[in-house]
């Protein structure tokens, strides 16, 4: 990529640049204690892909130092590695007692592979820092860890499954980071069991492995090669990449699946999983801490390494990651300074430009930049925003009907949120559809080449509750052109319909042109589920005769009721112009594909226990590029 540092990316709601200034915001420093140093050898480590000398320790005066540099800012401190805890427990304990004496200092939290980890240490950590989050790295069950081993080659699974059980004995909660790779992708079900079966386990985080750009092992620094090594050589394919590697669409049904089997085993009254957890806020309209999706990124994420170095994520580049020199920076301002100046962080943002347009924005939080530069060599960048779209879509299902997971699997009906998107009362709105007695208000029609409006008759426009069949204004209330697709849904599949538009040009007005469409409030959850996959077997069918340029889309959102501040899940259905074509051959079309779509619909009816037209995913054999 060829981008000039000149060339700046200000991309409102997805990535904030660091404000010397404004210290309202929290950074995150990760503290490379060991540098790569490590007392195993994860085929997978990125860390020593770095190449970077190892064998320092990160000082407390460094940890004073980082401080004096960010005074007045909030920091979140995670001590990691490599393998932290091989500093000892001595210089480790001088680290703790240095953070624990920093009111600027708002968590603390240390990642490792639990194989030193002991009553010892425990003792340590509740004496000099007993709110200590620990992380602890393990990939599922023991065939899950095929990759995690040590330098003699064999598994290090028995050690870190003894350190989570003296953890609960203990009573410390810890979360897990667990990489998806070959040998658990079919699994997820059986993974998540797995791991939530250790009773210190309270939150996990499933990574993907994208490392199919990685063409060779890991260098040595010595021509002495370690069981690990030799092993590591045997799993790089020059040509096809690292057999530990996964696709972005493996990964989005990994977590699809094990999403879904959190919901319905349970485990999330108890378990905090990623990324589920983070996708759900952000459908919610909620913000979250995870990096991943919130616009706290790279600008707000440095690493520091015992050499001094300071830069950005860990997981970016390195040495291009690089910012500054800790000994030699005066203050904030002078780290600011170094991330405008990084032709890096702006090839960073610059892969995020697609974002600024996209419908998944808000409910996606653009991502990782780390991961968009590993499938940027790839030549695959859009495979890792459709593993994105994907997940989302799926969640979005499993939100909407948790007791009929099959629908995740639909690629059919996409998170399509409509704002705003509100009635008065949901609810009495749905008790006057079930009542027609209570649905007989005097109502009058306000009508125009742009739209119907339901009113009270007083002076001026004021718009009237929504109608139901019983009306007797029901009929001519609804717009000529969408009354064939209204009157089947409402009449022949005995739904609610909340809103209809038969669509409008509005020729001659400054008003951006809408397509035809119907919002389907479910009465409960089995409704939705049935209606789903009626849904997408009806916008199968159509899509096959509708007229060019005209496309039929199916939509999963939400209506928010604005008495009670609530929201409950709703179906869209729409029509839509297709890619490149304009709005005149829409409109000259629409009534052709409308009576398209009237017609597939009658032909389809909600059935309990009936699947959508979407073929279920297919996974690769647990035993495919999986160690032996």
């Amino acid at each position: 990529m060829n981008l000039s540092t000149e060339k700046r990316h200000t991309i409102d709601g997805l990535y904030r640049s660091l404000d010397a200034d404004d210290t309202g915001t929290a950074v995150s420093v990760i503290v490379k204690t060991r540098g790569e140093t490590c007392d195993i050898d994860c085929l997978y480590c990125y860390e020593k892909r770095k190449e970077a000398p190892g064998g320092a320790r990160v000082s407390a005066d460094q940890i004073r130092r980082l401080a004096d540099i960010f005074k007045g800012r909030k920091l979140a401190v995670e001590l990691h590695g490599g393998e932290p805890l091989t500093a000892g427990q001595e210089h480790i304990g001088e680290i703790l007692a240095e953070l624990a004496g920093m009111p600027q200092v708002v968590r603390v939290s240390l990642q490792t592979n639990g194989v030193l980890l002991d009553a010892d240490w425990l003792d340590m950590f509740d004496s000099l820092y007993p709110d200590l989050r620990i992380g602890v790295s393990l990939d599922g069950d023991a065939q899950g860890n095929a990759w995690r081993v040590g330098y003699d080659g064999k598994p290090v699974y028995p050690r870190v499954a003894a350190a989570l059980n003296l953890l609960a004995e203990r009573g410390r909660s810890v979360g897990v980071i667990a990489a998806v790779t070959p040998a658990v992708l079919d699994r997820a079900e059986e993974v998540l069991d797995h791991l939530a079966g250790f009773g210190s386990v309270n939150a996990i985080n499933f990574v993907p492995c994208f490392d199919s750009t990685i063409r060779r092992s890991t260098a040595l620094p010595s021509r002495r090669k370690s069981a690990s090594r030799v092993l590591q050589q045997a799993a790089v394919n020059a040509a096809d990449g690292p057999a530990w590697a996964i696709h972005p669409d493996e990964y989005a049904q990994f977590v699809l699946a094990a999403t879904a089997h959190w919901i319905t085993a349970g485990h999330f009254a108890r378990i905090k999983l990623e990324p589920a957890v983070s996708t759900i806020r952000r459908l919610r309209g909620l913000t979250t801490g995870f990096c991943h999706f919130s616009d706290l990124k790279c600008d707000h994420v440095f690493t520091l390494y015992p050499d001094g170095r300071l830069g950005s994520c860990d997981e970016l580049p390195w040495p291009q990651a690089r910012l500054t020199q800790l000994e030699s920076t005066a203050d904030e301002h002078e780290v600011v300074r170094a991330q405008q100046d990084s032709l890096l962080l702006a090839q960073g943002k610059a892969l995020m430009d697609k974002c600024t347009t996209c419908d998944y924005r808000t409910s996606c939080g653009g991502g990782c930049i780390a991961t968009r530069w590993r499938q940027e060599p790839a030549g695959d960048h859009d495979a890792y925003c459709d593993y994105r779209v994907r997940m989302i879509d799926g969640i979005a299902a499993l939100l909407a009907q948790p007791a009929h997971p099959v629908g995740a699997w639909c690629q059919s009906l996409r998170w399509r949120p409509r704002t705003p998107n509100s009635m008065r009362d949901v609810n009495a709105f749905l008790t006057s559809w079930a009542a027609p007695n209570l649905a007989q208000s005097a109502v009058r029609l306000h009508t125009s080449e742009h739209g119907n409006i339901n009113t009270v008759g007083l002076a001026g426009i004021h718009e009237a509750d929504d109608l139901t069949p019983a009306h007797p204004m029901w009929r001519a209330a609804i717009e000529p052109r969408v009354w064939p697709l209204v009157d089947t849904v409402t009449r022949a599949w005995g739904l609610v319909t909340y809103d209809s538009c038969q669509g409008h040009q509005y020729t001659g007005a400054d008003l951006v042109p809408t397509g035809l469409r119907i919002g389907l409030l479910p009465r409960d959850r089995q409704e939705y589920a049935r209606t789903a996959a009626a849904l997408c077997r009806a916008a199968a069918l159509a899509s096959a005769l509708l007229p060019e340029g005209v496309e039929v889309n199916v939509g999963r959102s939400e209506l928010m009721c604005e008495n009670t501040g609530t929201t409950t899940p709703v179906l869209d259905l729409s029509l839509d112009r297709g890619s490149g074509h304009g709005w005149d051959g829409y409109f000259a079309r629409l009534n052709e594909a409308a009576a398209v779509l009237a017609e597939a619909l009658d032909a389809e009816r909600p059935k309990a226990e009936s699947a959508c037209a979407c073929p279920l995913p297919v996974l690769p054999p647990a035993s495919e590029g999986v160690l032996r």
